[in-house]
């Protein structure tokens, strides 16, 4: 009898262990992924993203066209954040219950009706001494935290995402939907504005730093769509880095730096960014010892278009190819790579070369895991560009 009265003991402060782990790990997660300005690793909230994703895909892989899986996915963004809420509850209940039994409840079943009690605040189980009262508070107090936690993160991710799409939809008018940069240097050209792309430049780098904030510290905000199919923010990013590329590279006018560093806001954007799916980059890109997606036939047919239609191009249009491939090969593999995850609309020289990439559950790696030097190899430089960032030239 007295073996038997011991082990019982044992057992539930083992059960009220776990139960308080459970508690405290449920509330680290909830302030990693609501509160903390940062990527970081969460094991809950990775697990949640990962199968709700996995329930999408067996959805998507039976839906006939690109408009009913864009619809579907724009589902995916909003409901990945609401069901974190009653999967943090979930948690917390069940560590809960396993604390009330710890501290004498009669059954594991009147513990679980004693922490929904509290949890719900709704009063119909009583507690029958101080340390089940201070445990029903707490709970209570956990619940109210994690639920006006979320109340104020929604109108957070949605004020960003607003932000964010502000430039995106704006792009629109100049570079087309789906957007191309082509496009866009044709109808700045036509408009006699090449020279003023400046104000753009300064513009999109502004994004670009503004989109990784707010895109590594809510991961969630990556798959929140466009108002309209045709536009992503992802495409959008490519179509302006690589109209500034073309610039950089191929067009005769007089050199802007604010198009160099605007390319450089967004390749490290990107990268970083791209850094908690586990994709992996060479730290200094160069080519043609990294290859890009753009073929050489396809700038040929941009660069004969252009100069056709009466933009200024620069004559030797081997070194051109060699400086938009210098510039491109920087962003190229994390552009398409972010296409692939996000399920981007098909557009020129971005989602429309993702075929083979494609990751339809993403791994969602720990951030702590993947060293600075696979993101970027100047990511903490003070130099004002890196030897990767600029175009390869010809001797």
């Amino acid at each position: 009898m007295l073996i038997d009265t011991f082990l019982s003991i044992i057992l539930r402060v083992a059960l009220f262990g776990v139960g308080a782990w459970l508690v405290m790990r449920t509330l680290l997660s909830a302030i990693r992924t609501f509160v903390l300005p940062r990527a970081v690793y969460d094991t809950i909230a990775r697990f949640l993203f990962r199968h709700t994703r996995n329930v999408f895909n067996f959805i998507l892989l039976r839906l006939p066209d690109y408009r009913a899986r864009d619809a579907t996915m724009a589902l995916y963004g909003p409901i990945s954040v609401l069901i974190l809420v009653p999967a943090f509850l979930l948690i917390l209940q069940v560590g809960f219950t396993l604390m009330f039994y710890g501290v004498g409840a009669e059954s594991l079943y009147a513990a679980f009706a004693m922490s929904g009690s509290s949890l719900f605040t709704l009063g119909f189980v009583s507690a029958t001494n101080v340390v089940e009262f201070t445990l029903a508070f707490l709970e209570a107090a956990c619940g109210t935290m994690i639920t006006a936690t979320l109340i104020g993160y929604i109108p957070t991710i949605y004020s960003m995402f607003s932000k964010r799409e502000l430039l995106v939809s704006t792009l629109e008018a100049g570079a087309g939907s789906p957007p191309w940069a082509v496009t866009l240097i044709e109808r700045s050209f036509r408009v006699r504005a090449l020279t003023s792309l400046s104000n753009m430049w300064l513009k999109w780098a502004d994004w670009f730093t503004e989109t990784e904030e707010s895109h590594t510290s809510l991961g969630v905000l990556i798959f929140f769509r466009s108002q309209q199919p045709n536009r992503s923010w992802v495409t959008a990013a490519g179509a302006i880095l690589d109209a500034a590329a073309l610039v950089r590279s191929s067009i005769d006018i007089p050199i802007d730096p604010q198009a160099d560093l605007m390319i450089r806001n967004g390749y490290l954007a990107l990268k970083y960014i791209a850094k908690p799916f586990g994709f992996q980059y060479h730290p200094a890109p160069h080519f043609p010892q990294q290859p890009i997606s753009v073929t050489r036939a396809e700038y040929d047919a941009a660069y004969t278009y252009l100069q056709a239609i009466g933009v200024p191009m620069k004559p030797n249009i081997d070194q051109c190819w060699l400086d938009f491939a210098g510039w491109r090969v920087n962003y190229d593999a994390q552009l398409l790579d972010l296409c692939a995850v996000v399920m981007a609309p098909t557009a020129p020289w971005s989602a429309d070369r993702c075929q083979g990439r494609s990751r339809l559950t993403p791994v969602f790696k720990d951030v702590n895991q993947v060293q600075d030097s696979e993101v970027s190899a100047d990511a903490n430089s003070e130099d004002s560009l890196p030897d990767s960032a600029l175009p390869s030239r010809v001797e």
